[in-house]
């Protein structure tokens, strides 16, 4: 019987468990170690700072079934995906990894036994290359495993040598072909086989082995790593097609349930499955993808992975309406995806409403304006072909994605695959620069690679010293005493000095620290590290402001040396500012609190996408589409100070990660968007009945009753489908209600009532104030309408049309309007021009009666050249049109210019 996904996806991994091989659960879609990637794209990415040596692990043999995307950079062929049976932008990547432990050997023993034992493929139908200078692997092909040396090419560079950067581990890779026989040749070539490279569809690349055994330095030059390690990567979906004898991915019982699903969704025949093909393989690809993405928690958006995800979701939805659908589909194809593959990546169930609701939001979005941008792009594209054009030009296509919320490579994707154009990309960039020139930008600073060397290099040297064990600094933030320590490392200007002095702004390392490390959205702790004992001599202080992790084993505190000096070795107390961090404790519980409470009033469809965790105040985003209601609102606010007062306990405690996958594929305990668990996880749990349950590494008070109150200072939008509530706990708490009380008994005092009534006051004020504004606002109008009557003696003509041009005072621009219109009706034919002062700015209205736009006079025209002597600019429609300008000074000047300007341009 043949193997189902999930059997191949599991056999792999039990088989590697076999062999001494701890099983790593999938990162997350977003690389946190590696800024410079959009998606995680490789098994290794995760165990990157392993191979450079910035981490240490546990274990020395992984294997993993890791999530990928490859969408950006040089993997973005976007436009194959669909048209192509292997193509995709989501993916698993399987793989196997030596951390300094076997090398060629036994990794390619492993992956040869894995096809061929694991997964009964005929050695008959296996291929191999190795790179032209490789005799080891070569060797160990051909002679340990007694492969028949035809079956191994010598390859070059550009196959088989991976290297991870210009500098850095690299090596000779071994590459394992399928082939799926001489019927499925595609190159006509008579000499066809691996070695041509020409992408002859008969030979499919399974599996490649990396030997990463050098250390590429900047001139070029390899040396040996001390200990070189593997990495290698299977694509699922290439092995599953082998196994299940698929020339095309798109066959195999990973899509075909999502793609049996949607044709039953469109009610089509297996002929107009055929007929539509593409679109079918495209609404499954990009299905997976938006579905994994969001669970990982990408948000639609204009620029980074969030512009991908919305590529992604709009190109399916595109070709969801060329394969029949009328409206928003995609959650269903997502609900489908969750189906299948939830079991195994258990966040999809647990964030399952979340991730339906933000593509249904993100579709009915796109489609308002689809239909209209395909016409748009339509349009544009025939009158560039009867130019004899096949190009769209750059500034076209910023204007597509600008107005009517086109990506540019959406507008790529529908010129090249639906009329061969091409998208001038250069132009784009231009547009989009000018673009940001106005509207401004932003950038997140990351600790460069080199910087983390340093501490990675000082790692080692602590180590190797004894200063520090194999673990690294013990790190406890959950007690609050001061921590007697020994200070093992001091850094200023990001180098080890053996002395700080007073006055400098150091790093400072001790062996062990009770300092919290930012994280999960927690700040750090800040506080004082001293000299431990003085004896009569003079102490020591460093004032700590942050405390950073940069590497595994590192815990560096930075700060400035307040007094004294000392040197490393010296014995050291280190004391958290313990005020400050109970209200940080206070609100991190009243997060948990007030996660637990939207979900019971929004719905369970709630999930953390954000927060902060500062001493002043916090800040928690969560998935939910629509603006929370301040009923809604001010009931969460009550349920959460209802639980601080029931005085429920707080506690904390170990776990292993895999024993509570169920109950948070379930919703039971919370665990947050993208965030990597080791095997062993630390769970907060508020109330003895369970009320909440998160995974959770921060610190927390020890019963609600601590936290002392929760106040709601805002509500609002963070992102596409991402509500944002700030509040505040404690103390803040305290304050913001003493000054609002304050504020409103000086209301009270002032309106001579109590304060209970300052509502009821207020109001009758304001309705007594808009009454008394429309009095006024009628007053003025017939004021206006007196001097206008006045005004009438002031028109004159010029070559016998009337004209007004006349500086008024009144009260805004839409009595100024007014008026222009009263000129008008009364005059029958003219051309009016009316000036005023508003808020210390010029403001020209022009009207012009349709008798003498037709002979050549334009209100438009005519309000600019006035506005232009008042250094302003403006324009409209021909019968009426408004400016506005910088110089009121000049505004009888200005108004001058209307006679010659009407003498000028009558016909």
């Amino acid at each position: 019987m043949t193997m189902t996904s999930t059997q191949i996806r599991q056999a792999f991994l039990d088989y590697f468990a076999d062999n001494g091989h701890t099983i790593v659960a999938s990162s997350s879609l977003v690389p946190h170690n590696d800024p410079t990637l959009l998606f995680t794209n490789a098994g290794m990415v995760q165990f990157k700072d392993t191979f450079l040596g910035l981490e240490k692990r546990a274990y020395n043999r992984a294997a993993t079934a890791q999530k990928c995307m490859r969408v950006a950079g040089k993997h973005n062929d976007l436009e194959n995906v669909g048209p192509s049976p292997r193509h995709h932008t989501f993916f698993e990547m399987l793989g196997n990894f030596s951390l300094g432990d076997y090398f060629k050997e036994d990794a390619i023993r492993f992956a040869y036994e894995c096809l061929t034992q694991v997964y009964g493929i005929s050695p008959n139908r296996l291929y191999y290359t190795v790179h032209t200078s490789d005799d080891e692997a070569y060797n160990l092909w051909t002679e340990n495993m007694g492969i028949d040396p035809r079956r191994v090419y010598r390859m070059g560079d550009a196959t088989n040598f991976w290297q991870m950067a210009d500098v850095g581990p690299c090596g000779p890779t071994s590459e394992l072909h399928y082939d799926w026989g001489e019927d499925a040749c595609t190159c006509g070539d008579p000499d066809c086989s691996v070695l041509i490279d020409n992408g002859c569809e008969r030979w499919l690349e399974i599996w490649n082995l990396v030997f990463m055994q050098f250390n590429q330095k900047e001139d070029g030059s390899r040396i040996p790593l001390p200990k070189p390690g593997v990495d290698t990567g299977m694509g699922l979906e290439r092995i599953i097609s082998v196994v299940q004898n698929k020339q095309s991915n798109y066959e195999t019982d990973l899509f075909m349930p999502i793609i049996n699903h949607v044709q039953k969704l469109l009610g089509h025949t297996d002929a107009q499955v055929e007929e539509h093909l593409i679109a079918y393989r495209v609404i499954a690809d990009h299905g997976r993808a938006i579905t994994f993405m969001i669970g990982d928690g990408v948000m639609p958006g204009n620029e980074g992975r969030a512009s991908v995800l919305r590529l992604i979701l709009r190109r399916a939805a595109r070709y969801g309406r060329l394969a029949g659908f009328d409206g928003p589909f995609l959650a269903k194809v997502a609900d489908k995806v969750i189906e299948e593959m939830g079991d195994h990546y258990i966040e999809l169930k647990a964030r399952r409403q979340f991730i339906l609701n933000v593509i249904t939001q993100e579709e009915e979005r796109f489609l308002k304006t689809f239909i209209n941008g395909l016409d748009l792009i339509a349009d544009l594209v025939a009158k560039l072909k009867a130019a004899g054009k096949t190009q769209i030009p750059g500034a076209e296509v910023f204007k597509l994605y600008a107005t009517y919320g086109f990506p540019k490579d959406l507008t790529r994707v529908i010129a090249v695959e639906e009329y061969g154009f091409s998208v001038d990309e250069t132009g784009y960039q231009t547009a989009f620069e000018e673009h940001a020139k106005i509207s401004g930008g932003s950038k997140i600073g990351e600790i460069a690679v080199d910087t983390l060397q340093v501490y990675a290099d000082l790692f080692d040297t602590l180590k190797s010293s004894g200063r520090l064990p194999d673990s690294g600094v013990a790190y406890n933030p959950y007690d609050d005493s001061p921590t007697p320590a020994t200070v093992v490392a001091i850094l200023r200007d990001g180098e080890s000095v053996d002395r700080a002095e007073e006055g400098q702004k150091i790093e400072v390392v001790l062996d062990k620290t009770p300092f919290y490390v930012e994280s999960g959205g927690q700040v750090s702790d800040t506080g004082q590290i001293t000299a431990a004992v003085t004896n009569g001599a003079a102490g020591w202080t460093v004032d700590v402001a942050e405390v950073i992790r940069p590497v595994n084993g590192i815990i560096a505190h930075t700060g400035i040396v307040t007094a004294g000096g000392f040197a490393v070795g010296d014995s050291a107390l280190a004391m958290v500012d313990t005020d400050r961090r109970w209200n940080v404790r206070r609100n991190h519980t009243a997060t948990h609190i007030l996660h637990r409470e939207l979900r019971r009033t929004l719905g369970q469809h709630v999930a953390q996408a954000g927060s902060l965790v500062a001493p002043d105040r916090l800040r928690f985003d969560f998935s939910h589409p629509n603006s929370v209601d301040p009923a809604e609102l001010a009931q969460i606010e009550t349920a959460v100070n209802r639980v601080i007062l029931a005085d429920k306990p707080v506690s904390a405690g170990q776990k292993n990660y895999d024993e509570l996958k169920q109950a948070i594929s379930t919703g039971e305990i919370m665990a947050l968007f993208g965030e990597k668990y080791g095997d062993v996880v630390r769970v907060v749990q508020i109330g003895d009945d369970g009320y909440s349950r998160e995974l959770c590494g921060g610190t927390h008070v020890d019963r609600t009753s601590q936290i002392g109150g929760l106040y709601i200072t805002n509500e609002g939008s963070a992102a596409a489908g991402v509500r944002r509530i700030e509040a505040v706990t404690g103390e803040a708490a305290q304050a913001l209600i003493q000054r609002r009380l304050h504020t409103l008994d000086q209301a009270a005092a002032a309106l001579k009532v109590k304060p209970e009534d300052v509502h009821e006051r207020t109001t009758a004020l304001l309705s007594q104030l808009q009454s008394s504004e429309k009095q006024i606002k009628e007053l003025q109008r017939r004021l206006a309408r007196a001097e206008f009557t006045h005004m009438l003696n002031q028109v004159h003509t010029v070559k016998g049309i009337n004209v007004v041009a006349l500086k008024v005072d009144v009260p805004d621009v839409a009595m100024l309007r007014e008026m222009s219109d009263w000129f008008r009706d009364k005059l029958g034919s003219a051309v009016v021009v009316l000036g005023t002062v508003s808020d210390d700015k010029p403001v020209i209205i022009a009207t012009v009666t349709d008798d003498l736009i037709k002979r050549g006079l334009h209100a438009g025209k005519l309000v600019k050249a006035v506005a232009a002597v008042v250094g302003g600019g403006g324009g409209g429609r021909p019968n009426m049109a408004q400016a506005g300008g910088r110089d009121p000074s000049r505004l009888d000047e200005a108004l001058a210019q209307v006679d010659g300007l009407v003498d000028e341009s009558v016909n």
